[in-house]
C-alpha cells in the first residue's frame, strides 16, 4: 500500500516516468471523459497531466516606516522596482516561501505579521500571496536577482518605476493599514478590471 504521507509526483516527473516506460506521455490536448475542459492526456494510457496555477509569495516589509524594495536584475521588467517575491517552491509553506524570497533578493530577515493581500491574475494563471512583515534589522543588500535594494519612506517610493500593478496595490494596502492590526486579506482593487497586460505580473 502506498505511503499516503508522501507527496504525489509533480506532473512533469510523472510524465518522465511514462516516457521511461516507452509511452508517449501526456502529449495530446483533449477533454477527458467526465471532464469539462481540455487537458494534456497520454494517448497510450490515458494519464492526465493537470496544469495548475502558479503561486507567488512575497511581502511588504518595513523598518521604522520605510518599505523594502528591490530593483530587478532579471526579466521581466529589469531595472524596475518590486517587492521581494517569487514563486512558491514544492513542499514549501507560503510563509516559508515569503521569508526565503526576502533573503534571496535582499538578504533581509523578516518577521511576518500576517497575510496582507491575495491577488488573482487569471490571464497568466497566477495567484499572489503578499504578507505584511517587519524587518528584524535594517541591514539589507542585493541578492543575485536584484541590482540594488533600498528602504523607502512613503514619500520617496518611485511610483513611476515600479515593475507591476500588484506592487502598487500591495504598497497602498500596506500604507492604508500600517498602524492597525491586520484585518481580512485584501483582494484585487475594484477598479482593476484584471490588470493582466503582458509583463505586468509580480514576478
Amino acid at each position: 500500500m502506498a505511503d499516503l504521507s508522501d507527496p504525489p509526483l509533480p506532473a512533469a516527473d510523472a510524465a518522465a516516468d511514462l516516457e521511461d516506460e516507452g509511452l508517449h506521455g501526456p502529449s495530446v490536448r483533449q477533454v477527458p471523459e467526465g471532464d469539462d475542459r481540455p487537458r494534456l492526456v497520454c494517448p497510450d494510457c490515458g494519464f492526465i497531466a493537470y496544469e495548475n496555477p502558479k503561486v507567488v509569495v512575497g511581502s511588504v516589509a518595513a523598518w521604522q516606516g520605510r518599505v523594502l524594495l528591490c530593483r530587478r536584475a532579471i526579466e521581466p521588467r529589469t531595472g524596475f522596482w518590486t517587492l521581494p517575491a517569487g514563486y512558491l517552491e514544492l513542499n514549501e509553506t507560503s510563509e516559508a516561501g515569503a521569508l526565503r524570497e526576502a533573503w534571496e533578493e535582499a538578504r533581509a530577515r523578516l518577521e511576518l505579521e500576517g497575510l496582507l493581500a491575495v491577488y488573482n491574475i487569471p490571464r497568466i494563471s497566477q495567484v499572489q500571496l503578499i504578507y505584511r512583515a517587519r524587518l528584524l534589522a535594517p541591514d539589507v543588500s542585493a541578492g543575485p536577482e536584484s541590482r540594488e535594494v533600498g528602504l523607502f519612506a512613503w514619500e520617496d517610493v518611485p511610483w513611476d518605476e515600479l515593475a507591476f500593478p500588484t506592487v502598487h496595490w500591495a504598497l497602498r494596502e500596506w500604507h492604508a493599514g500600517a498602524e492597525r492590526p491586520l484585518g481580512p486579506a485584501a483582494g484585487n482593487p475594484p477598479t482593476a478590471t484584471s490588470d493582466t497586460r503582458p509583463g505586468k505580473s509580480l514576478v
